[in-house]
Parts: structure tokens; sequence; C-alpha cells
């Protein structure tokens, strides 16, 4: 059987990712999904509070669009405020904070290549370290 290419977002299960707070992600486009193998892609919508705690993923680049909302971001030493349109890129490797500054919810699209999976070892956290592509 072969996968549909067609995602519907109502299709789609929400789950609370590791590191967030407030938010729900959900995981357009995946190994499971549609069967990619080079990226992955999640509308994420974060609330009034929310958004990821410091943290970088090994090996993995991130892009985030900002569909609405407001979100202050700090990568790699710079600090930025964030609304609707606005892309940023967080680098691998590259510790990232992304907090919600609007009072109505933030509706995210993300983009990881290769696909990060919620995977523990692809999470790199303050104070940890990285040996061989995973985090320690």
């Amino acid at each position: 059987m072969s996968p549909s290419y067609l995602v519907r977002i109502a299709d789609v299960p929400a789950y609370q990712p590791a590191n967030h707070r407030h938010t729900h992600n959900q995981r357009l486009i995946g190994p499971e999904t549609v069967g990619a193998k080079q990226m992955e892609v999640l509308m994420g919508t974060l609330h009034k509070g929310g958004g990821a705690l410091p943290h970088a993923h090994p090996g993995i680049e991130q892009a985030c669009y900002l569909l609405e909302g407001t979100a202050h971001v700090e990568v790699a030493g710079q600090s930025f405020e964030m609304v609707a349109g606005d892309t940023c890129f967080f680098p691998a490797d590259q510790m990232h904070v992304f907090t919600v500054t609007s009072d109505t919810p933030v509706k995210l699209l993300v983009i990881y290549s290769p696909p990060y999976g919620e995977s523990p070892d692809k999470v790199i956290r303050p104070g940890s370290t990285i040996s061989n592509g995973s985090a320690k």
C-alpha cells in the first residue's frame, strides 16, 4: 500500500512536545505520515506563557515560520521579536529559546531536517554535551 501524500490537519493527532510549555504540535510531514526521510514539518500551537525552554538539536537544522501571534526568540547569541510572516532559523547544535509574547495563541510552522521525531537523544539541554551525534 502506498502512502497518501495529502495530509489534512484535522486528521493529525496533537501531542505535547518535551521541553516545551503550553505547546501542542501536530506532525504533518514525516516518516509516519508520508514516508519523508529527509525532512519533517509540524504545526505548533503555543499559548500565552508557552514556548520552548533552552535546548538544541544535534545534527538537526530547524526553521520556524510564524503564522499568527508574536514571539521572542534567542539563538546563538542573537535575540529578536517575531511577528506573523517572519521566519527564523536554528542551526544544528545551537541553543535556542522560543517564547510566546502575544495574548493570542501562536501558530507556527516548524521544519526539521533531518527529521527530529521527538527523540530524546536528539535534544541537547544546557549543560549537556554532544558526542557521536547524540546528546549526553
